[in-house]
């Protein structure tokens, strides 16, 4: 009963934070409402940065490869820290510059708008075929497991799993397509500070029971009876082989906190280009933190469940239940709950920003007044989560959440950078080049990983079983030798697509050459330490590798 209390407690009291502080917010024109009125400051986005992606899909599904992998897929958060500071110094100020609420505004100056519409199309696909649905369903997972819901209201786990989904769905629904970024940001940045406390919390026990009442011993005790657990290189046939850190993981990390309208929509509502620059430093600082809260746990649940677990996306919400004082278990299930609502909301806000600025807006109603605009977003929004509702008990047999996650964003993820790189990195390739590259790069990926990849692999595994070749270790190891990693893919098709691009250009170039326009939409002096401080961070990041490889 203490659990639920606080857990009610500490929920409505995010509610009336928000509502308080965005009360005064004009959310009936479009800077009001999908960019909070650009009055966003540093701690605000570095909060809002933060919570948005570290939601259940993370939490519990990194946690998961965690418990079998152990330290090195750390790479997924590590590895944003540098693409946060490459988005501070290089797109940051190009994006303040010219304005932009979405992303794709400047794919239709850059080049044309049936560009712009089909990047939107891409990108409201993946989120409410893929984003939207994992996020309800690995939170619903989660929260069903901690409260124990199947059993509080004697109904199966299917059940439990769909009664959590629509309510999560609708209470976020109510955030994100009634209350603007601005409600969204502000809630982030409370429920931030509590996941950053309860999430530490977590590991913390964990040792201190491993330990027998003391951490140090814990620590002790885990390294020294884990030591494989603890390799930042890892072997190729790991989720995460230490090369692809050099060619797709760093182009998914480029493309998710530099392109991705879910993430970047908050700094492009900073106030100035100084403290956008400085709330994402501050979040990439923060995210070499990372680690303590989405690997660490997974390392110690497989010391403590002897890795007997039998899905490994139970490794957190089960040392949750274990570790974790009965009287803090409705305050972690609320941050957890803020967390969940923080990524819903987010990809929604974002999505119904989409629709309402380049489709809506563009196509159907191009001489809206911006009031309209708002309002049909909104009910694009609502239309949206009823969609993502309905899908997300579907994919309860997804397999590793964070890996299917990642390995199926790439669909659309990389013909994105591709165009958005080419786009400012080059004057004269024109649109044709960019239609080119984005559709090419959609099927070639789809072709690869749902086509070719399933052919290679099963031929290969055929072969081994015809070779009576049962070894678990050997079975992995001709899996990895028989096609190209995902993140291998998404480096190849990236310089392909790029060397089409250029080709086409070279060929076509634009009559004229593209230049960026100053719109004096905000401030766009850079913080005066931004290079500094993101030397430091990449330094931080490269030390944590060293530290840790064997």
């Amino acid at each position: 009963m203490i659990g639920i209390l606080s857990f009610v407690g500490f929920t409505l009291l995010v509610g009336v934070i928000s509502y308080f502080a965005t009360r005064t917010t004009n959310e009936t024109t479009s800077d009001g409402y999908f960019l909070g009125g650009r009055s966003l400051t540093a701690g605000v986005i570095a909060g809002s940065l933060l919570l948005t992606n570290l939601s259940t899909e993370q939490i519990v599904g990194l946690n998961g490869q965690a418990y079998t992998e152990g330290i090195l897929v750390m790479a997924w958060e590590t590895l944003a820290a540098i693409a946060m500071v490459v988005t501070a110094v290089f797109l940051l100020p190009r994006y303040l510059k010219s304005g932009l609420t979405t992303v794709p505004q400047f794919l239709r100056d850059r080049y044309d708008i049936t560009t712009k519409t089909i990047t939107s199309a891409l990108f409201l696909t993946g989120y409410v075929v893929v984003l939207l649905p994992i996020i309800l369903y690995s939170g619903s997972l989660a929260i069903s497991t901690m409260f124990d819901v199947p059993g509080l209201l004697g109904v199966s786990d299917t059940t439990a799993l769909v009664l959590c989904v629509w309510g999560i769905g609708i209470i976020g629904s109510i955030y994100a397509v009634f209350g603007g970024l601005k409600a969204v940001a502000v809630s982030d940045s409370i429920n931030a500070i509590g996941l950053l406390i309860g999430g530490i919390l977590i590991p913390i026990f964990g040792l201190f029971a491993i330990g027998e009442g003391n951490v140090f011993e814990g620590i002790r005790v885990l390294t020294e009876n884990n030591p494989e657990k603890f390799n930042s290189i890892g072997k190729n046939t790991n989720s995460v082989p230490f090369h692809t850190i050099f060619t797709g993981m760093m182009l998914v990390q480029l493309f998710y906190w530099g392109t991705n309208q879910q993430i970047i929509q908050r700094a492009l509502g900073a106030k100035n280009l100084k403290e956008g620059q400085k709330g994402l430093l501050l979040a990439s600082f923060i995210k070499i933190l990372g680690p303590l809260i989405v690997v660490l746990p997974g390392i110690i649940a497989y010391h403590m469940f002897q890795g007997k677990l039998e899905v490994a996306d139970q490794a957190y919400p089960a040392l949750v239940n274990e570790v974790l004082p009965s009287y803090l278990i409705g305050f972690f299930a609320a941050v957890l709950f803020g967390a969940i609502l923080s990524s819903f909301n987010s990809v929604l806000n974002s999505s119904v920003t989409l629709f309402g600025i380049d489709i809506y807006k563009q196509h159907i109603n191009p001489e809206a007044p911006e009031r309209t605009v708002v309002k049909y977003g909104k009910w694009f929004g609502v239309f949206l989560a009823f969609v993502s509702m309905f899908i997300a008990p579907l994919i309860a047999n997804a397999g590793s959440l964070f890996e299917y996650l990642q390995e199926v964003n790439g669909i659309y993820s990389i013909p994105i950078l591709t165009i958005i790189a080419v786009g400012y990195l080059t004057r004269r390739v024109p649109a044709i080049a960019a239609k080119i590259g984005i559709v090419s790069g959609s099927l070639l990926y789809i072709l690869s990983q749902f086509v070719l990849q399933p052919h290679f692999v099963g031929r290969a595994m055929d072969e081994a079983a015809a070779s009576g070749i049962t070894d678990a270790a050997a079975l992995a190891e001709i899996r990895a030798e028989a096609y190209p990693h995902f993140l291998d893919v998404m480096a190849i098709l990236f310089l392909l697509n790029i060397g089409i691009m250029l080709l086409i250009g070279k060929l076509r170039p634009r009559p004229e050459p593209f230049e960026l326009q100053y719109t004096n939409q905000v401030e766009i002096t850079p913080y005066k330490y931004v290079r500094q401080v993101g030397i430091g961070v990449v330094a931080l990041v490269v030390f944590i590798y060293i530290y840790f490889a064997q």
